[in-house]
């Protein structure tokens, strides 16, 4: 696919000019706020709460760390089309809360 795209020139520069697009966007983008933690009696608090309760309780690491490993070993038998996915959703749920604070979610 790669051979094809880059022998062709035209392909190449439209391909090239949606990348300078999309990045120009993407800087100009200022009105991105990241998703703060809602107070008691706020629109879905309870579901919030009984999310953030699981991905930081022990049903969370369980399920992270069962999918690392579960990822580890289909990697290691060498289906990497399964496994690379496996265990990056296991460190996803691992660090859920972190990621939330870092990135915040864009509204």
């Amino acid at each position: 696919m790669f051979k094809k795209l880059f022998k062709d020139t035209k392909s190449f520069t439209k391909l090239a000019v949606g990348f300078m697009v999309f990045g120009l966007v993407v800087m100009l983008a200022n009105d991105a706020s990241a998703i703060t933690t809602p107070v008691a009696g706020s629109f879905a608090f309870d579901v919030y709460t009984a999310f953030d309760s699981i991905m930081n309780g022990p049903i969370g690491f369980v399920g992270g760390a069962a999918a690392v490993a579960y990822g580890g070993v289909v990697t290691a038998q060498g289906d990497y089309p399964l496994g690379i996915p496996a265990v990056l959703g296991g460190v996803v749920i691992l660090k859920a809360t972190a990621i939330t604070q870092t990135l915040g979610m864009l509204v």
